[in-house]
């Protein structure tokens, strides 16, 4: 077989996220080294064997592991064809050093719904104008490694603070265009980020980035209608640019902005 390697990484607009790293490896295998950040990896495709704080590991494509910063490791393949992961390196402002004890203790963690979130913070960091949506997922994230890394002091509770979820949605309203970090959200709101987020969705039955890309695909599409170009909507309606403006407005219409506005210009010409 021949040796494959396939490396990408690129540094989000999203504190707490030094990098993200995306690898396929057949044969590349890691020598003994140390991280100053958190790795949390997941494997889609093989699996991944290390060496851990003088323990053998492995980590299958339904595990999240989350490897300490400062405790030195190593990695290889597990499989005949190699491996395809994607890792998050997080700060000490995610977890502090309180935690590498237990991390070095269990990295492994069996959870599905871990698993699907740090998924889904992959894909919204693919892409530039997401970062509202990176920095939600992040928090919640956080609050399960939290849960998992101390079980005893992480009992869920219900968010019933419904006055800092609409002050929250006053905020993205008033910052429709420009947006509003996660963490400035928080102070501004004197919450915790997580608070925020599971407050706001269980207010409104929507997550904040979701209600911000709902307002601003709702403004874009009067604009589309009133016959502007796509590319001077997206940069009128708060997207990065035309082809994020594309791909949330498609997912969200079912149509791409383009079609959308012929389809209403042809429809207004035959309109009586």
């Amino acid at each position: 077989m021949v040796a494959r390697q396939q490396v990408s990484a690129w540094r989000p607009q999203v504190p707490g996220v030094v990098e993200v790293f995306h690898a396929h490896f057949t044969e590349h295998a890691y020598p003994m080294h140390v991280h100053d950040a958190w790795t949390l990896l997941i494997v889609d495709d093989g699996a991944v064997r290390y060496d851990l704080n003088r323990h053998e590991r492995g980590t299958l494509h339904d595990t999240v592991s989350l490897l300490p910063p400062q405790v030195p490791h190593n990695g290889s393949p597990a499989t005949s064809h190699g491996f395809r992961k994607r890792v998050l390196y997080l700060d000490l402002t995610q977890l502090d050093e309180s935690f590498i004890g237990p991390a070095a203790d269990g990295p492994d963690l069996v959870d599905p719904l871990l698993r699907r979130r740090v998924g889904q913070l992959h894909a919204s960091l693919a892409d530039r104008g997401d970062e509202l949506e990176a920095q939600s997922r992040l928090a919640l994230i956080r609050e399960r490694l939290h849960a998992h890394l101390r079980p005893r002091s992480a009992t869920p509770r219900r968010v019933t603070d419904r006055g800092v979820a609409h002050s929250l949605r006053d905020l993205l309203d008033d910052r429709l265009l420009q947006g509003v970090p996660l963490d400035e959200a928080a102070r501004l709101l004197h919450a915790h980020p997580t608070h925020l987020v599971r407050a706001f969705s269980g207010a409104f039955g929507i997550a904040p980035h979701q209600y911000l890309m709902s307002r601003r695909i709702d403004r874009a599409r009067r604009l589309l209608l009133d016959g502007r170009p796509p590319g001077e909507v997206a940069a009128a309606t708060g997207f990065y640019d035309q082809s994020h403006l594309s791909r949330h407005f498609k997912r969200l219409v079912g149509t791409p902005p383009g079609r959308f506005a012929r389809e209403g210009a042809a429809a207004a010409v035959r309109v009586p």
